[in-house]
């Protein structure tokens, strides 16, 4: 079979993207991927002493790389207000977003905003964040918005009764939710910018099993025996970019797509088109999220004209 590969995408001097999480792991990976073919990248990052690390490390691979800072705290709606601000303040195009930072197996804790760390960092930071670049996306000629789920999708559900822990807390199940969350998100995004006529599409993808510091916050028998199972099970951070590095760059998909690993269980290889779990495709569920979602955040997409989302 003729896979695809990052070898395969145009140059795309020109373009702009911003990458999530850019320091490490997924996020480092997929920014030096999009580097790699002339993209200009911001790394949106909450920590930027790490991020100039990261900064520095793509340079000396790729000297000719076009990287920029901004500084981000998905877990702060006021932050995420802030960055989209600056952001527009400074390019009046978006080309890519890429909705990658994330935390995996917290501990309990709530954010400034009330919210359960895992559901606002994860989901709930980046449905406002792509509400507020709907304008700068709209700017440039099929744009992209990327979500990153994950094989967690399928453990859980959405829990509406106890979205933000009010009624107790289980680490496992509340990063499965905040993954089903950006799934049905991913989904129902697309499903809306097509119907409301926008040049914009919406893609999920999960990078496997991959090697990354998400893991510090597995449970200790697993970090255990994971010397054993991860290289088995497991994928290199640069190979678990690729599903998403597809969906940034193959220009014959369409919208709405779900890109993963091609291997047993989607534990890793080469980055396919995937299903998804029947939970992430409930229409009503999807409709139910977005109206809750919207309400948590304070943000009402597309409320006036297709080019004037604005804070409700």
């Amino acid at each position: 079979m003729n896979f695809w590969s990052l070898n395969k995408a145009k140059n795309k001097e020109g373009k702009i993207a911003i990458v999530t999480g850019a320091n490490n792991g997924i996020g480092y990976e997929t920014t030096k991927g999009l580097a790699s073919v002339g993209i200009e990248v911001i790394m949106a990052c909450r920590d930027l002493k790490k991020a100039e690390n990261a900064k520095q490390k793509i340079l000396k691979l790729n000297p000719e790389a076009k990287l920029k800072l901004m500084e981000i705290h998905l877990d702060n709606l006021a932050s995420v207000r802030s960055f989209a601000e600056e952001f527009k303040s400074q390019y009046d195009k978006l080309d890519i977003l890429v909705n990658n930072a994330g935390v995996m197996m917290t501990t309990y804790q709530k954010t400034k905003d009330d919210l359960e760390l895992q559901m606002a960092t994860n989901y709930f930071g980046h449905f406002l964040l792509t509400g507020l670049l709907i304008p700068v996306l709209e700017n440039s000629f099929r744009s992209r918005v990327i979500s990153l789920s994950s094989l967690a999708h399928k453990w859980g559900d959405i829990h509406f009764d106890n979205l933000n822990a009010e009624k107790g807390y289980d680490r496992r199940q509340f990063y499965a939710q905040s993954k089903l969350a950006c799934l049905i998100f991913a989904y129902q995004l697309d499903k809306k910018l097509v119907k409301k006529g926008y040049d914009i599409h919406s893609y999920a993808a999960h990078p496997g099993v991959s090697n990354t510091n998400l893991m510090q916050n597995l449970p200790k028998w697993l970090k255990f025996l994971s010397p054993v199972l991860m290289p088995i099970l497991s994928q290199s951070a640069e190979k678990g970019a690729l599903p998403i590095l597809r969906a940034c760059l193959d220009e014959t998909l369409n919208g709405g797509e779900y890109i993963g690993p091609s291997g047993t269980k989607q534990y890793k290889g080469h980055p396919v088109i995937v299903d998804s779990d029947y939970n992430s495709k409930e229409d009503d569920k999807a409709k139910k999220l977005w109206k809750v979602s919207e309400a948590i955040v304070n943000f009402k997409y597309f409320q006036n004209s297709k080019d004037k989302a604005k804070a409700s």
